[in-house]
């Protein structure tokens, strides 16, 4: 990968370790108009086995970040559309304590000051060192209350024993079909592209295009009996949808 002028000592050496399981599928939206910069800690925080989303116009990032799904937001402060500052008041103004860590080149005291003040948790410089990136969202996220168990449309999925129960039925699942059902359940009704599921599952290890086809057969088979609504639907041409108001 190619070094960021804003990630100080970066040279992709985190893409050389092997990946570890995601902690508990904490939910992370990362907001940066910088397009070479998102790609870079994108794929870091993924290798750290977050989930991350990317938005990279203020506006876009105010609605995402309204959705209350996230554990942890970074933001930039300089954006097109509402600015960083903004969106950490308006998340803010709704009692929402979601962490918010601002990444920014704006480095004097004031700003400082100004961004604390509109309810920011930490601060980080650019340009930074990755490893103290990492430190920082760690410590964020030990601090938030990360749910073990997850509920929607009728099953409870215990994260940390990868069971399900629904109807009364437990449901042993495997490591890779516990993190692809809790991705569902995070984002419930949408259309999830394949590519997305892909990255989300599979970061920087690309599988074959069957791989992802065949762990949703298995995960269907296993969470529905016959006179059982099916949850997980396929999207014909872009990819999978879990429950919504039609089930």
């Amino acid at each position: 990968m190619k070094p960021h002028d804003a990630i100080a000592c970066y040279n992709g050496s985190a893409c050389d370790r092997p990946l570890p399981t995601p902690p508990n599928l904490v939910a992370i939206l990362l907001v940066d108009d910088d397009l070479e910069l998102t790609r870079a800690l994108n794929l870091a925080l993924r290798r750290e086995g977050y989930n991350v989303d990317i938005a990279s116009h203020g506006t876009q990032a105010s609605q995402q970040a309204a959705s209350g799904r996230y554990d942890l937001l970074i933001l930039d402060w300089m954006l097109p559309g509402t600015d960083g500052v903004d969106i950490c008041r308006q998340v803010r103004s709704r009692g929402d304590s979601t962490p918010v860590l601002f990444l920014t080149a704006k480095d004097t005291i004031d700003d400082r000051v100004l961004g604390l003040d509109a309810g920011a948790d930490d601060y980080l410089v650019k340009p930074f060192e990755l490893r103290e990136l990492l430190a920082r969202v760690r410590a964020r996220v030990r601090r938030q209350s990360v749910p073990q168990r997850l509920q929607a449309d009728g099953i409870a999925l215990d994260c940390t024993n990868q069971l399900v129960d629904r109807g009364g039925r437990t449901i042993q699942l495997s490591e890779k079909e516990s993190q692809l059902l809790a991705y569902f359940m995070h984002h419930r009704g949408q259309v999830l592209r394949h590519d997305e599921l892909h990255q989300q599952l599979w970061p920087g290890d690309r599988p074959n295009s069957n791989v992802l086809a065949a762990l949703v057969r298995l995960l269907r088979r296993k969470l529905s009996v016959p006179g059982e609504t099916e949850l997980i639907r396929t999207v014909y041409g872009k990819g999978y949808r879990f429950g919504g108001d039609d089930l």
